[in-house]
């Protein structure tokens, strides 16, 4: 609960009604909080001790406090966004890795088959569609199913 500390209460309820201000001064709120009596004390103590009201080592308390939190959020959230980008970085290589890959590279036969559906040729991307010729090759790792085209059929033994 708080209550706001102003001269002009007239002034304050027109500016909140209309949204503007016309009053470029600092308006400050009284904050009611409940804290255990040991840290009333040792509040009451350290502004004695520095000569000060209480009111205004708490205010003081209270803003290194906002602001060591607004720090520590900046600290992390640039972490967080520095990750991010180590992340993205990473996974861009390793697509790259991959496809450099030799789809090809695992396999031990091909087969000809009639395309059931629409795919395209793992070697130059040529487009399969279905009820055309193609070929399966076949792996000896498992995987997906990998087509080639007629025009990227490997020779054989005889053709070379």
């Amino acid at each position: 609960m708080y209550h706001g500390v102003t001269q002009n209460d007239d002034n304050d309820r027109a500016e909140a009604e209309t949204g503007s201000s016309r009053s470029s001064e600092k308006k400050e709120r009284v904050l009611h909080t409940r804290i255990p009596a040991v840290l009333e004390a040792e509040l009451k103590s350290a502004a004695a001790a520095l000569r000060i009201p209480v009111s205004n080592l708490v205010r003081t308390i209270l803003e290194d406090a906002v602001d060591i939190a607004d720090r520590a959020g900046g600290h992390v959230e640039d972490r967080l966004q520095r990750a991010a980008r180590s992340m993205r970085d990473e996974r861009e290589r390793i697509r790259a890795r991959v496809e450099r890959l030799d789809p090809l590279a695992d396999v031990v036969a091909y087969q000809k088959v009639q395309m059931a559906v629409d795919g395209h040729c793992a070697k130059c991307g040529t487009e399969l569609h279905a009820g055309e010729d193609g070929l399966l090759a076949i792996a000896s790792k498992p995987g997906p199913a990998v087509f080639v085209c007629r025009g990227c059929q490997p020779e054989t033994p005889a053709e070379r």
